[in-house]
């Protein structure tokens, strides 16, 4: 029957309130007459008119109150208030009319029949909020068993939006505050921290979910290190600002950050580095619809520009970017021209017309093919984009007068030991070569290079995540293999701040701290989803690691740095790199050479080209895994 009247159409639902309210009019007049004369009641003459007014009174207010538009599951203290005022109002005028009745009807029953009507009416709504709300017992057996860590406004929040659904049972609070802890919050208790692993244990805990959106990036690392021994799954409400709506619901649950993953501080960016740059200003940005390139659009947007040229050769990614950006114009009220370019860097003639048309100030060049295996299957298309889509991009740039040109490089461009990365170095070189010859006034050229950016696309969190869920082994490519790491934030805020720096020819790069092992990155992913490594030390554990050998191209360790000379800048955590470069009249013969094999598939010839003119370039051998026995 639940199930029935949860399905019926809104109409009926409606109706079927309406008529309890007709019911509860009537029945709390009845009442209210039978304890006025201390005996059962039957109306007689004029009294029916009594009756008659409950209804004819209540359904107009209660409509003008809009308690018909409430949906009793959902509803709560405010519905509570919106009855009891709508009963206030009804009760005056029913005492304004039987005064002007006059004596023949008892006064007392204007003050005695709003009271038992109310009570009426408020408890009619009670009953159907819990048996409504019982869909969500019939099925507690297969709901989660929840505890939130936090009991502040978030904590709570969740915790009455959980109430309401049948997701998980919520079964306590955890609490680093002395005073909260012991006392409850709506009879749900508060534990210490100290007694986490004891609470999971008894109460056979299988979420918990950070309500902490406050806390540090160092508070929230602590937290959740403790939390990776325990079998729970560990999820995350949204941070501050997706919460100053006031509502929290269970739909905005989510895994952790990949912050949370990285397991350090995130750089922060310095405000005055940005904003004179790009304030008022047309800019340009190349592989718009890529990871980097769209994180660098949000960035620049929020810097207030004049326009914002989104070039991509991918339609469908610069649409839902256009549109992404678009939205969030309309919401903040900015006035920033959004300009989406279908263009690919390998066509010098459009990117002229585009750079004369639009005269951008800057130019943040991301468009790239950085996959390692698929630009070792696709040679000539990874050198003709890499290589001379960013020459064709610089030499448009310096033509209309840009004042400064950014290439997004990596550290796959140290030492290669792939062509991708030797064709980032290659890029490299074209720009340093253009910024050593280039006079007082030209195109201010400089580079920024950084490790793996975690969640971007070809990131190895997405793919564990989908292995994850799908319950298969994660594949690690080698248990030895480690990398630098950092987020999609991280990487475009140092975009922008090293531009900023810039003198020309300068190569920025990151301090990101003690390189990754993937193997822990990939330990912490499965711990933190309440899971087991299945190893020799755990035999009976969820989720095992396949090790599939390293891709062809693939370092055991990246470097971030071919010199050993850094030298600090305004920024704390970033690091200028003087790198050796090749003048542009030794390098453009070069350039001819290896254009020429590109355009005849011959790989052989690139790579002799790529050997002569990147430091350290040498493709080896895959590190064999039975090496390690």
């Amino acid at each position: 029957m639940l199930r029935q009247a949860l399905n019926w159409p809104r109409g009926v639902k409606r109706s079927v309130v309406i008529c309890m309210d007709v019911a509860s009019a009537l029945l709390s007049t009845w009442i209210a007459y039978s304890l006025r004369y201390e005996t059962l009641h039957w109306p007689q003459g004029g009294q029916w008119w009594v009756y008659a007014l409950g209804p004819v009174l209540a359904l107009p207010i209660f409509l003008r109150f809009g308690l018909y538009r409430a949906i009793f599951r959902y509803s709560g203290l405010d519905a509570m208030l919106a009855t009891a005022k709508a009963v206030a109002l009804y009760a005056l005028v029913r005492i304004v009319l039987l005064w002007w009745q006059g004596p023949v009807f008892p006064l007392t029953l204007g003050v005695l029949q709003p009271i038992l009507f109310l009570l009426l009416v408020a408890s009619s709504r009670a009953v159907a909020r819990v048996w409504l709300a019982g869909s969500s017992v019939a099925n507690q057996a297969n709901r989660g068993r929840m505890l939130i860590y936090g009991a502040g406004a978030a904590g709570v929040q969740t915790s009455s939006a959980m109430a309401i659904g049948d997701h998980s049972k919520l079964l306590g609070f955890i609490d680093e505050d002395p005073f909260k802890i012991g006392q409850t919050i709506d009879g749900i208790p508060i534990f210490a921290p100290s007694a986490l692993a004891e609470v999971v244990r008894n109460l056979q805990v299988s979420d918990i979910l950070l309500a902490i959106p406050s806390a540090s990036r160092e508070r929230r690392n602590r937290i959740i290190q403790s939390l990776r021994a325990l079998p729970v799954h560990t999820r995350t409400l949204p941070g501050l600002a997706d919460l100053t709506s006031g509502r929290v619901t269970v739909q905005d649950f989510r895994e952790l950050d990949i912050e949370d993953l990285l397991g350090r501080e995130a750089v922060t960016p310095q405000a005055g580095l940005l904003g004179s740059s790009l304030s008022g200003l047309t800019i340009l940005v190349t592989g718009a619809g890529g990871s980097i390139g769209s994180e660098l659009c949000r960035q620049i947007l929020r810097q207030g520009p004049k326009r914002l040229l989104l070039l991509d050769h991918h339609e469908y990614g610069l649409y839902e970017l256009q549109r992404e950006l678009q939205s969030w114009c309309e919401s903040q009220a900015c006035e920033v021209e959004l300009v989406p370019l279908l263009a690919s860097v390998v066509n010098r003639r459009r990117l002229d017309w585009i750079c004369a048309r639009y005269r951008p100030a800057a130019v943040y060049h991301a468009a790239a093919y950085k996959h390692v295996p698929m630009v070792e299957c696709n040679p000539s298309e990874g050198i003709i984009n890499n290589v001379f889509g960013t020459l064709n991009m610089a030499q448009a740039a310096q033509a209309a007068g840009v004042a400064r040109f950014v290439l997004v490089s990596t550290d796959k461009a140290v030492r290669p030991t792939n062509l991708m990365g030797a064709s980032k170095r290659m890029a490299e070189l074209v720009l340093q070569a253009l910024a050593r010859q280039a006079g007082p006034g030209a195109t201010c050229f400089s580079m920024v290079r950084f490790g793996n950016v975690l969640g971007s696309s070809g990131s190895v969190v997405p793919m564990f995540r989908e292995q994850l869920a799908r319950g298969v082994p994660l594949t690690v490519t080698h248990p030895e293999v480690t990398r630098y790491f950092m987020t999609i934030p991280e990487a475009a805020q140092l975009v922008l701040q090293a531009a900023v720096m810039a003198t020309g020819g300068e190569v920025f790069v990151l301090e990101m701290g003690e390189p990754v092992r993937i193997v822990d990155l990939a330990r912490r992913l499965v711990e933190l989803s309440g899971l087991q490594v299945r190893d020799a030390q755990h035999p009976d554990g969820d989720i095992e690691f396949a090790f599939i050998g390293l891709r062809p191209g693939e370092k055991l360790y990246e470097e971030l740095l071919i010199g050993d000379n850094p030298t600090p800048t305004t920024h704390p955590r970033i690091m200028k790199a003087h790198e050796d470069f090749m003048p542009w009249s030794e390098l453009q013969g070069c350039l001819q050479q290896l254009r020429q094999a590109a355009e005849d598939e011959d790989v052989d010839a690139m790579r002799r080209v790529l050997r002569a003119c990147v430091h350290g370039f040498q493709e080896q051998p895959a590190p064999q895994l039975d090496a390690l026995a």
